[in-house]
C-alpha cells in the first residue's frame, strides 16, 4: 500500500547543499522532508572531498615516515621500512566518513526535519513517487528544492568496472595497485595520483590536454609539476586513451605515436556531469542550460516554487557554493530577501604542494580589460614555511589588485596548506578590501598568513622582507 505525505519544502538530495537547505529550513519553522537514496552527506562527504583529504593526510604520514628511513631528516631516523596496512587506513578513513554523515543525521532531526530513505521519481513538478524498503511513498509538496549533485563521467572506450574505477573505486581499493594509470590532469586525478605515489603506488598521468591543471595558471602549477617529476610520477600529455586492454593502456600522443602504459588499475578522472537522469527531472518542465538546469539569481527554475542549487545548475560544481546557495533558498522560501552574488568562490586544489585561487586570475583581468597590480611574495622568504620545510618548493601568494583605485580583485597562492588560507583571502575579496587595508592589519609571526600581507605590501612598493 502506498503512503501519502504532504510537506511545505521537499528537499531532494541530502548531501551538502540538501542537507543545509533542509536544517535552515527547519530552523526557520518549516515543515520540511530530504529524500536520499543513500547515506547522508553526499558525494563530498561519503565518497569525495573528506574520505579523499582523510587519504592524501594518511599518506603524507605514511610518505614522511619513510624519508626517515636511514640517514632519516631532521635529525630523524628509523631503521628499517614502515608497514602500511591498508584495510585500517580505510577503517580509519570510514570512520570519520560515519561520524560525519551521523553528525548530519543528528542536526537533521534537531531541526525536526523528516528524512525519506529511497529513490524519488517525479511525476510532474510538485510529486513525487520514493521507492523505499517499506514500500512506495508518494510525496507532494508546496516548494521542491533539486539537490540531486553530480557523478563521474566515464569514457566510452573505459567503462566503470573490474580495474577501471573511479574516484569513489579508488577510495576504496582493498589493495594497493602496484601501478596506477590516472586519465585526466586535473583537480581529482593528481589529487588522488599524488597520495597513491605516497603510499609506494608507481603512478602514470595521462591528460589529452597539454598540460596538467588547465584551469590554473603556469605559475601556479609549476611547483606541482615539480613535485610530480621528483616522486617520480610519470606525465603523458597531449595523449588520448584509446583502450585498456590485458593490463595495458593505449593512448595516442601527440605526435601520433602510441603510447603505451601497464597498470594494474586505471582511475579515470575526466571530470564530473550533473546527475539529471533517472528521477524523472524531465517531467517537471523546467528550462535547461546545456547540461545543467537553468536558474536565476535566487536559484529559481522556470517552474514556480521548483528550486535547484549545487552541482545540477552549473560551475563551480564545488561543496561551498551549493551550501551557500541551499541556505539561500531556504531563507527566501521563508519570505527572506535573498539573492546569489558572491564576488568571488575560493577553489582549493589540494595537490603536493595546495593550490588556492579567489576571484580574477591575471587572463580574467585581462580579458575584462581590467588593469591591474600584481604582486607576490615567496614562502622562500617566510620564516613558519621554512621552519616546516615548505619554503622550497617555489610556492607563493599573489595578490591582483586594480590599478585605479587599489581594490584587490584576486588571490592565487601555492604551497604546504594553503588551504587554510582561502577563508582569509574569500574575506577579503567579499569585504572589497584594497591593498591598504590587507597591508594595515597585523598578521600574526611567524605564520604562512604573512605572506598575504607582504604580497599586499608589495603591490604598495614597500614589501619588507624581500
Amino acid at each position: 500500500m502506498t503512503r501519502t505525505l504532504k510537506t511545505k519544502v521537499l528537499v531532494i538530495g541530502g548531501g551538502p547543499g540538501g542537507y543545509v537547505t533542509a536544517i535552515r529550513a527547519g530552523q526557520l519553522g518549516l515543515d520540511v522532508t530530504v529524500v536520499e537514496a543513500d547515506r547522508l552527506g553526499g558525494t563530498c562527504l561519503i565518497r569525495g572531498c573528506i574520505p579523499s583529504k582523510a587519504l592524501i593526510h594518511a599518506a603524507a604520514k605514511f610518505d614522511t615516515i619513510r624519508e626517515a628511513v636511514g640517514a632519516g631528516k631532521l635529525g630523524i631516523s628509523l631503521a628499517c621500512e614502515p608497514q602500511l596496512n591498508l584495510g585500517e587506513t580505510l577503517r580509519w578513513k570510514e570512520g570519520i566518513v560515519d561520524r560525519l554523515s551521523d553528525g548530519v543525521a543528528g542536526l537533521l532531526r534537531r531541526a525536526k526535519v523528516q528524512v525519506i530513505s529511497g529513490w524519488a521519481r517525479f511525476s510532474d513538478g510538485k510529486s513525487c513517487v520514493v521507492e523505499t524498503t517499506a514500500g512506495p511513498v508518494t510525496i507532494t509538496a508546496e516548494h521542491v528544492v533539486l539537490a540531486a549533485g553530480s557523478e563521474p563521467v566515464e569514457l566510452p572506450n573505459l567503462p566503470f568496472g573490474g580495474p577501471i574505477v573511479s574516484s569513489t573505486g579508488a577510495l576504496s581499493f582493498e589493495q594497493l595497485p602496484r601501478r596506477l594509470a590516472v586519465v585526466g590532469a586535473g583537480y581529482i586525478g593528481l589529487e588522488l595520483g599524488s597520495a597513491f605515489r605516497k603510499l609506494g603506488v608507481e603512478v602514470t598521468v595521462v591528460e589529452a590536454q597539454d598540460r596538467i591543471l588547465p584551469l590554473y595558471d603556469k605559475q601556479l602549477v609549476r611547483p606541482v609539476a615539480r613535485w610530480l617529476e621528483r616522486a617520480g610520477v610519470i606525465v603523458h600529455l597531449g595523449a588520448k586513451v584509446k583502450s585498456f586492454e590485458s593490463g595495458t593502456l593505449a593512448a595516442e600522443g601527440k605526435d601520433g605515436k602510441l603510447v603505451e602504459v601497464n597498470a594494474d588499475a586505471v582511475l579515470v578522472t575526466v571530470g564530473r556531469r550533473p546527475r539529471t537522469q533517472g528521477w524523472g527531472l524531465e517531467t517537471m518542465g523546467v528550462d535547461m542550460d546545456g547540461r545543467f538546469v537553468r536558474v536565476d539569481d535566487r536559484c529559481r527554475t522556470s517552474m514556480k516554487n521548483v528550486w535547484a542549487i549545487g552541482d545540477l545548475v552549473g560551475e563551480p560544481m564545488l561543496e561551498h557554493k551549493a551550501a551557500a546557495q541551499g541556505e539561500m533558498v531556504a531563507e527566501i522560501i521563508a519570505g527572506h530577501r535573498r539573492r546569489f552574488d558572491p564576488v568571488a568562490i575560493p577553489a582549493v586544489c589540494f595537490t603536493e604542494p595546495e593550490i588556492v585561487s579567489v576571484g580574477m586570475s591575471q587572463a580574467d583581468a585581462e580579458a575584462a580589460g581590467v588593469e591591474i597590480i600584481a604582486s607576490q611574495f615567496p614562502f622562500a622568504a617566510n620564516g613558519r614555511a621554512l621552519s616546516m620545510e615548505a619554503g622550497d618548493s617555489g610556492g607563493f601568494v599573489r595578490v591582483l589588485a586594480r590599478k585605479t583605485d587599489q581594490r584587490i580583485v584576486g588571490i592565487q597562492a601555492v604551497g604546504a596548506h594553503i588551504s587554510e588560507l582561502s577563508g582569509e583571502f574569500a574575506v577579503a575579496m567579499e569585504m572589497g578590501a584594497t591593498l591598504a587595508d590587507i597591508a594595515g592589519v597585523i598578521h600574526a609571526h611567524p605564520t604562512l598568513s604573512e605572506a598575504f600581507f607582504e604580497a599586499s605590501l608589495g603591490g604598495l612598493g614597500h614589501a619588507i622582507h624581500i
